[in-house]
Order: C-alpha cells, then sequence, then structure tokens
C-alpha cells in the first residue's frame, strides 16, 4: 500500500517507470477489464483524481481508499500493482453491486464504470449525449464505440472509430466532456474487429458537438446545411 499521493506519470518518468517486466496491473481470474480500465483512468492523467479524494454524496469511503492506496498510489509509486489489491476491490464491488460475479468473471468495462462511478462514488455523468433520431438525452459515463466492420479501416486510429460511431449511432455531444472515456470495439475472447488501434493522442470534437458552428468545406463561411 502506498498511503502518500503520488502524481500522474509523465514523459519520461512514465516509460522509466512503466516499461518492462512486471509492471502494470497483474491479471488474476478475468480481471482484465478492470485492470485495463482503471491502467487508463488514472496511471498518466489526473483528470479523475476527484474520485480518489473527493468525498461524494453517495461516497464509500472503504472502496475509495482501496482505490487511491491500494492501487492507484502503488501504480504511480512503482508503476506495478499485484492482483491481491484489485481483488480486494472486486470483492467489496461484488458486495456492493447487483451482481455477485465481480471476483471471477470477465465483465463489460462500462458495467465496472457505472457501478463505481454512480453507484459507489456518487459521480455525475460524464458525458451528456443526444440521439438525432429521438431527440432524447442520454448521460452516462463513457461511449463504447458501435459500428459495423469497414474494409477500408484496417489500422484505424482512434479519431476515425470515434466519428464513424458516433455516425453510425446518430449521436452528438451536448457539450465538451470534462473526461471522455472510450471503449474501443476490441474486447472479448474470441473477437477482435481489428488487430490494431492507434491511439490519437489529441482528439477533436467539433463535429460532434451539438449545434457547433463549423466552417463551410467549399466556401469557408458558416456551415448551415450538414452532409452525414
Amino acid at each position: 500500500q502506498a498511503p502518500e499521493s503520488f502524481p500522474p506519470l509523465w514523459n519520461e518518468a512514465a516509460v522509466r517507470v512503466l516499461r518492462g517486466r512486471m509492471k502494470g496491473i497483474q491479471g488474476h481470474c478475468n480481471s482484465c477489464y478492470m485492470d485495463v480500465a482503471l491502467f487508463s483512468l488514472f496511471s498518466c492523467t489526473s483528470v479523475l483524481d476527484s474520485m480518489l479524494f473527493k468525498p461524494f454524496p453517495l461516497c464509500d469511503r472503504n472502496v475509495q481508499s482501496i482505490l487511491r492506496d491500494e492501487i492507484v498510489n502503488p501504480l504511480r509509486k512503482t508503476g506495478f500493482v499485484r492482483a491481491g489489491s484489485v481483488m480486494h476491490l472486486r470483492e467489496q464491488l461484488t458486495e456492493k453491486g447487483q451482481f455477485s460475479s465481480f471476483t471471477n468473471a470477465e465483465k463489460d468495462p462500462e458495467e465496472f464504470l457505472n457501478l463505481i462511478m454512480q453507484q459507489i462514488l456518487g459521480i455525475e455523468p460524464l458525458l451528456k449525449l443526444q440521439s438525432e433520431k429521438r431527440k432524447e438525452q442520454q448521460d452516462g459515463y463513457c461511449h463504447q464505440i458501435i459500428m459495423d466492420k469497414r474494409e477500408d479501416l484496417v489500422v484505424p486510429e482512434v479519431q476515425q472509430l470515434v466519428e464513424h460511431s458516433f455516425l453510425a449511432s446518430e449521436l452528438k455531444l451536448m457539450e465538451i466532456p470534462s473526461c471522455f472515456i472510450i471503449q474501443m470495439p476490441r474486447f472479448g475472447k474470441e473477437y477482435k474487429m481489428f488487430s490494431k488501434i492507434i491511439p490519437s493522442l489529441e482528439l477533436d470534437v467539433t463535429d460532434l458537438l451539438l449545434d457547433s458552428p463549423r466552417e463551410c468545406c467549399v466556401c469557408g463561411s458558416v456551415a448551415t446545411l450538414e452532409c452525414a
């Protein structure tokens, strides 16, 4: 455990601390969905550090301390988290959640995020989406990329996948999210839609925003029509 707080890892420090054998979060008993979610959310960014410290209205302080002292701080300090620490968190989630299989079964990352952010910590939704077809608001904590297989996308970038997913689902962002968690279409034991996905180091959400003024691609003036 590391009860003192450590900042997220950046640049050369991230490479030095996280690269090599016995680094990252140790997998055990179908924990991969949780391991990769926790690593992505906390190893190199502080955008969700409020989850570790802020006393939210519904906050379970025991789960919060396990997350902070047994997982995030050791990951940032030494680059390694043992499987027992994640199992401790999984046991608490099983106890608090509606399902009894968080300790042994592979779950969907979105299910894990919804449980820990909404029901256990009581965080407000990070994403506000609107369905263009139904004209209704959808609040959530992450966006799962859903799209048909495209032969022209062999090794896609995250930017391309997000745009295709929003277009296929007819969704728009109602506002720029403070944190945009995206689940890639590469999960499960059997099927992988793409062998590799290139991370986009920056994400342009201009065309994904609802009622955002945009430039006409023909004349350069403010656009009045949009062609999907």
